[in-house]
């Protein structure tokens, strides 16, 4: 029995399917264009459907919109002949995927929103298919080699339907100017979530930051240090930051200094600070590059300018505090004060 080499058939398949993708870029054309256009200026959801594997791949092309604000939803063609056409109106936008173009399960759906002006952007490989002869906006797949070893089974065809639908997804993007703040606003959660977060998000404020007056003795700032059970203080003056002090900064220099002497002689002058919108996770890298736990929060307006002293509006600390748990971003709890 001859043993079948399983990395070099895997290699195989992947070759020709990279292969094959490269002919996605027929497909970008002026009705590529104009199905950009018609799901923009859409005013209701843009409905995706197929059957099979195609319904799979519409599927996760509906979730994705629905992602990034575009609303979206999957709608069986089987279920739809069975009261779900109730679910669509001409105000949305149905994108039908069929690699074959003749999925007799269609037929339905597609007369129906013929009838009832839905519009219809059709994604098939069948130049003369059910489906592209029924549609307002034709999406001719270019034909493609399947990448299995006898050639049939949906792979290459599945891969490059998928590439449209996601194409089709980052020229929405770029219509609507998409930031990752919006991207923010439909991921709150899961790693993306955590990735995106800015610092105002999760630093604490008001009565939470320890602030020191630059005229307290050394004994008040580790009791104000204390009481808060942070480790730090901020020392300021007139309502501005002038410095930072650690619990460990005072214990360390006790011997040297009394009780009665004022915080300012401990103090770390010009403390690193950071603006309110730079991401959470580069505020934990430049921590963990600088090998410290706190940083101070500006405003932006401050931040840009750069100035070693400004309003201490608002602070965010370490794992402790429930805005910032440590399981958000990998590493150490960081401390990020204003």
């Amino acid at each position: 029995m001859t043993k079948v080499n399983y990395i070099s058939v895997a290699k195989k398949s992947a070759a020709i399917q990279i292969k094959e993708l490269k002919k996605i870029n027929k497909v970008f054309n002026k009705n590529f264009v104009k199905a950009v256009d018609i799901i923009h200026k859409a005013k209701g959801k843009v409905v995706c459907s197929g059957v099979g594997k195609s319904g799979l791949i519409a599927r996760k092309v509906s979730a994705s919109l629905s992602s990034v604000g575009i609303s979206s939803f999957f709608l069986d063609p089987n279920s739809a002949i069975h009261g779900d056409l109730g679910q669509i109106d001409k105000r949305d936008v149905l994108i039908v995927f069929s690699y074959s173009g003749n999925t007799s399960e269609l037929t339905t759906l597609l007369k129906y929103s013929n009838r009832f002006g839905i519009k219809v952007i059709g994604v098939a490989s069948g130049e003369k298919s059910l489906l592209i002869r029924a549609s307002d906006i034709p999406i001719i797949l270019p034909k493609v080699k399947e990448a299995d070893p006898i050639g049939m089974v949906p792979s290459s065809s599945t891969s490059i339907t998928l590439l449209f639908g996601d194409s089709l997804m980052s020229a929405l993007l770029a219509k609507q100017k998409f930031t990752k703040e919006r991207f923010k606003i439909f991921h709150p959660g899961g790693n993306i979530g955590k990735t995106l977060l800015l610092v105002k998000d999760i630093m604490l404020k008001g009565n939470k930051i320890p602030l020191i007056d630059f005229n307290n003795s050394i004994d008040k700032a580790l009791k104000i240090i204390s009481k808060k059970n942070l480790g730090i203080g901020v020392i300021t003056k007139k309502n501005n930051v002038i410095g930072i002090v650690t619990d460990g900064d005072i214990r360390r220099e006790s011997k040297n200094f009394s009780g009665n002497t004022k915080i300012t002689y401990l103090m770390t002058k010009r403390p690193m600070f950071i603006g309110e919108n730079t991401s959470a996770a580069k505020a934990l890298s430049i921590m963990s590059d600088k090998k410290i736990t706190s940083l101070i929060v500006s405003s932006d307006k401050d931040y840009k300018k750069r100035k070693s002293m400004f309003k201490p509006i608002e602070a965010a600390f370490p794992s402790c505090a429930p805005l910032f748990p440590a399981s958000m971003i990998p590493g150490p709890p960081p401390v990020i004060i204003p």
